[in-house]
């Protein structure tokens, strides 16, 4: 691992995270003239502090000066909160309330840490300032908590994502945030008539025959209805927006960028104004459904051209900015290991079809990359009647997508093949084109774009993770690598974040679906696309030279169709053993091998 900076000071807060959608399979649709009732379930208003801290003083400060100083921060935050909502006396005192819980919160963990830090200062023994910082860990993060439940929506959103970020906070946030996962609000089936009829100037019955009044699955920015369409009778899943969430938006991103601007004032070691900034470019994307529809549809019609791949995109019917009409298409959850067990549906090869997918969105040319690819967007059905394979693959939530310019793209394929070489120089050079990261952090980049240690990753990548490799990298964050990983993401470029970011959520499934077969497959199906990606930069080079056929440039053509050719024999003969190994009764024990022990060389 890489020498770190000396300090062991630990940042609280990260709050750039995504939602995940926990969703029923079935659901009763009531006629609108058998539905007696309507849900109310609107988010309710709670209560919370309204105080933060000011000031430059790393000394605690005495009790009263710094009560005044929290009092007069927090009107300041009220006064920003009545300002962004306006002059509706409900509004701003509501805005005044989410405000105040956030600056509160804020200030008296800022002033938590900073006392706690002084303190450890004065301690010799290390395991008392261990406990120490651990204790103030978890004050902060239940308080934090609090403050996300409350105000719902949004912040519910950045916190779930929190839980997957142990490569960036300690384990007392990581682990207090879990509840977040199952408490995505449910806005009232009132709210949603008023905001169909808002928004389209119709009556929801209008169009709808019928409408179920609860949802199939709820996430922090929309929730799922299944419906009828009056006039063609198709079933259709609605999604729709929370109505509450375009009033406070715009507040909610400033309250987001005040707290990550302030940490940085005060820990100016762990500057995370990036995820802020990424946060204000992605998240007025994923509010507007009419983007998520495109979205869809391009990538619909990219992968129809791939037919063998088992991916469905339901199809959009209709879209605008807050509801999105779209074709039901229903299947398991990606963890329901026991589905898959039970209907004969190979976990490996779920986890091979998603490699395929991801990879082809990463690499092929014009392919649009989904950037959101979590358990709760996923879903997997059976299906006999599809050749080589046995099931679907079920793609939701299309709102957070980017385009890979071709030069990122080829360098980024060149990266991963020099990692799966082993061949730290070119991984250097690589590193570098794609993320502007020099030799001394590469490594560190090296482990965060892998998940791996980069002893791993200089020796054997395919080589499966233990509990060990996964304890060496979480002492070495508390060690004060995390300072290093904290600057060094915020100098990349915001593709490459969200690019880490896809790479996470991708290997956090395949993880879910606990394959006997390791992670050899998975790498060779990667080299294959990215020496295709390889491949097809050197023709177009070797044309510059004149004619595919004139012997010089043909020679380079089939020097570089070998290479290809030898990433696509390796892998072919992997999956013939795979295959071989099944119709035998082998699904277990006996594992091949490329190059020279675990290694896929490419």
């Amino acid at each position: 691992m890489l020498n770190s900076l000396a300090t062991k000071r630990l940042l609280p807060f990260a709050s750039n995270s995504w939602t995940c959608a926990r969703c029923r399979n079935t659901q009763t649709l009531i006629p609108r003239q058998n539905l007696a009732y309507r849900t109310n379930n609107l988010i309710s208003r709670q209560y919370g502090s309204k105080t933060r801290t000011n000031g430059s003083s790393a000394k605690s400060r005495p009790r009263g000066r710094r009560s005044v100083i929290l009092l007069a921060t927090a009107g300041g935050g009220t006064a920003a909160g009545l300002m962004a909502v306006g002059d509706d006396v409900k509004n701003a005192y509501e805005g005044m309330e989410r405000t105040g819980r956030v600056v509160g919160a804020l200030a008296l963990n800022v002033n938590d840490y900073r006392k706690t830090l002084a303190e450890r200062d004065n301690i010799n023994d290390e395991d008392e300032k261990e406990k120490l910082l651990k204790a103030c860990h978890k004050r902060c993060a239940v308080r934090t908590l609090r403050v996300l439940e409350k105000n719902g929506g949004i912040f519910i959103k950045l916190g779930q994502h929190l839980t997957a970020m142990n490569y960036l906070l300690p384990q007392e946030w990581t682990t207090t945030f879990i509840p977040l996962q199952d408490k995505c609000p449910v806005s009232s089936f009132e709210s949603i008539e008023a905001m169909f009829k808002l928004d389209t100037g119709q009556e929801l019955w209008d169009y709808f025959s019928e409408f179920s009044p609860e949802p199939i699955g709820a996430a922090s920015l929309a929730q799922v209805h299944l419906a009828t369409i009056k006039e063609t009778s198709q079933k259709v899943a609605v999604k729709v927006q929370h109505p509450t969430l375009q009033q406070w938006s715009k507040l909610d991103m400033y309250l987001t960028s005040l707290t990550f601007s302030t940490l940085k004032r005060w820990f100016p070691e762990y500057d995370l104004e990036w995820l802020s900034s990424e946060v204000e470019v992605s998240l007025p994307q994923e509010l507007n459904f009419v983007c998520e529809a495109e979205n869809s549809r391009r990538t619909k019609e990219y992968f129809s051209r791939i037919p063998e791949l088992p991916l469905v995109i339901p199809d959009v019917i209709w879209a605008q900015k807050r509801i999105l009409v779209m074709a039901c298409e229903a299947g398991k959850r990606l963890d329901d290991l026991n589905y898959m067990d039970s209907n004969g549906i190979d976990r490996d090869e779920v986890s091979a079809t998603l490699a395929r997918i991801f990879n082809e969105m990463i690499f092929g040319d014009g392919a649009p990359l989904h950037c959101d690819p979590h358990g709760g967007n996923i879903a997997i059905r059976k299906n006999d009647s599809r050749r080589g394979a046995n099931f679907d693959i079920i793609l939701y939530d299309h709102g957070l997508y980017r385009d890979i310019p071709l030069a990122l793209r080829r360098s980024y394929a060149k990266m991963w093949l020099a990692v799966i070489n082993k061949d730290m120089e070119q991984l250097k050079k690589y590193v570098n084109e794609v993320a502007g990261i020099g030799e001394d952090k590469f490594q560190l980049f090296a482990s965060a774009i892998t998940g791996r240690d980069f002893t791993v990753v200089s020796s054997s990548i395919t080589k499966p993770k233990e509990a060990s490799e996964q304890k060496t990298m979480s002492m070495a964050l508390q060690e004060g690598l995390l300072v290093d990983l904290v600057q060094m993401l915020g100098q990349v470029p915001r593709i490459i974040l969200l690019i880490l970011k896809t790479n996470d959520l991708t290997r956090s499934l395949d993880e879910s679906l606990h394959t006997k077969k390791g992670p050899a497959r998975q790498f060779l199906i990667l080299a294959r696309y990215c020496m295709r990606t390889v491949f097809m930069e050197q023709l177009e080079e070797i044309r510059q030279r004149g004619s595919l056929y004139w012997p010089p440039n043909a020679i380079r053509v089939f020097a570089a169709w070998l290479g290809l050719l030898r990433v696509e024999l390796k892998l072919e003969a992997f999956e013939t053993w795979i295959g071989v190994k099944r119709i035998l009764g082998y699904g277990d024990g006996m594992e091949f091998v490329t190059g020279g022990g675990q290694s896929v060389e490419a």
